[in-house]
């Protein structure tokens, strides 16, 4: 689809408007599928799920969430309006889902925390790095926490992601910061949180956040390296810069389908 599900809410508002072809304020299910089909057409995920549409199982998987997405928008006629507030409220279920998803994966233990390098891993999922370097820090996360880790509780886990769908407007005012000459600690990247993505994160995550990016434990984050890190972990993989929006975000619920259907596409 056209915007993965760690977009902003403003991406998914910019999307609503493309939709939106007559300007009504609303969207139809034949306006849908008109931008949902051009913008297949022009790009390469779009272009690989249409030259294998009838192979293997990923048409399969592929039509059925179609068809429980457009129910869910359209009603099971297909003669509802999709509202903006109805498309947010989408976007939001469908981010916490496939992040709780994510989370589940790693095993909570009895009180529904998930370890530190757990947490490490999967921010470290799509960065980049070489295996040796990931493995590196996930050791380092490993020492540093081993005897006095109190675990990534899932709330926890979805904060930090909303703070990353603010990540372009972090990374401008980690920016202003390292231009004032100021050092960019613990205190700072939490005021930023706060400030900046409106979202409160707590001590130890952070604490975690710079275990993984302080190479040389001075307490100061390197922003250059944490942002592009972030960036690539919102990206998921899908770094060519036509993947973006819409295809994004069916890719996303594809390979969440492929495990566990969404429960707000379970009509």
């Amino acid at each position: 689809m056209l915007f993965t599900a760690r977009s902003s809410r403003r991406h998914f508002e910019i999307a609503f408007r493309m939709f939106d072809l007559n300007g009504d304020g609303d969207v139809d299910s034949e306006e849908f599928e008109k931008v949902a089909n051009l913008i297949r057409q022009q790009t390469s995920i779009g272009n690989r799920h249409r030259d294998h549409a009838n192979t293997g199982n990923t048409f399969k998987v592929k039509k059925g969430v179609n068809s429980a997405l457009t129910t869910y928008f359209f009603g099971p006629k297909n003669d509802e309006k999709l509202t903006i507030e109805k498309f947010l409220d989408f976007q939001q279920q469908l981010q916490r889902e496939i992040l709780t998803l994510e989370f589940l994966r790693k095993n909570p233990d009895e009180n529904g925390n998930i370890s530190e390098a757990d947490f490490a891993e999967l921010l470290l999922a799509y960065a980049g790095y070489p295996q040796k370097k990931k493995v590196k820090k996930i050791k380092r996360v490993k020492k540093r926490f081993r005897d006095h880790g109190s675990g990534i509780s899932k709330e926890d886990y979805l904060n930090f992601f909303h703070f990353l769908n603010n990540i372009n407007d972090v990374d401008t005012a980690l920016t202003f910061y390292h231009i004032a000459g100021a050092s960019i600690d613990q205190d700072t990247l939490k005021h930023v949180a706060r400030t900046v993505a409106l979202v409160e994160l707590s001590s130890h995550v952070i604490d975690v956040v710079f275990t993984i990016f302080d190479e040389n434990m001075d307490g100061q984050l390197s922003n250059r390296e944490f942002v592009a890190v972030m960036k690539n972990r919102l990206l998921r993989g899908l770094e060519k810069p036509k993947d973006t929006g819409f295809v994004k975000l069916m890719h996303s619920i594809l390979k969440c389908a492929k495990d566990t259907k969404p429960v707000l596409l379970d009509l």
